[in-house]
């Protein structure tokens, strides 16, 4: 659900008919495979949260990516890209937490420019394509700026400020 859910939104939204892990099975099994051996590594060796932290900001990074590219090549807007990027990015974990009956780790407080990050990524791409088209350093560049903004964010506990409602005494 966390490696496929966020893509099979996006594909959802976008028509795409089959499915994209529908089209090419080589996704769940890949999906699956790593799932195993996550499992396998989780239980005989006690991994620090940072190690399962950084992986998670690699694969924001790179789906945000993947998400973006898919949208534009279906010829959505990109103000649309943008936002099924962030939900291809974001989307999988969304789902995971919901069916395990737990708070989405995208709403919680302490997750620390998650979404945010996907964001800036997915618009920086469409800004450097604007301006230098073509380039496939724009799209290093992108996912560098997810991975720099999410684990500068995860290092110094950085946010967005949070809502504060205004005092409803009358």
């Amino acid at each position: 659900v966390t490696a496929l859910g966020g893509g099979t939104i996006r594909d959802l939204a976008l028509g795409v008919r089959p499915i994209f892990w529908i089209a090419d099975p080589y996704y769940v099994h890949t999906a699956v495979g790593a799932a195993l051996a996550t499992f396998v590594i989780a239980r005989f060796w006690e991994l620090p949260q940072t190690v399962l932290l950084v992986a998670d900001a690699f694969g924001l990074a790179l789906f945000t990516m993947i998400g973006v590219e898919k949208s534009l090549a279906a010829e959505a807007s990109p103000t649309i890209a943008i936002f099924l990027g962030v939900v291809t990015g974001v989307g999988g974990g969304l789902i995971r937490d919901v069916l395990s009956g737990e708070i989405p780790l995208v709403f919680r407080k302490t997750i620390y420019l998650y979404a945010t990050a996907a964001f800036c990524g997915a618009r920086l791409f469409l800004v450097l394509g604007h301006f230098f088209p073509g380039r496939p350093a724009n799209r290093l560049i992108a996912v560098a700026t997810i991975l720099v903004l999410r684990l500068a964010a995860i290092r110094w506990k950085l946010g967005l400020p949070m809502y504060q409602p205004r005092s409803t005494d009358i």
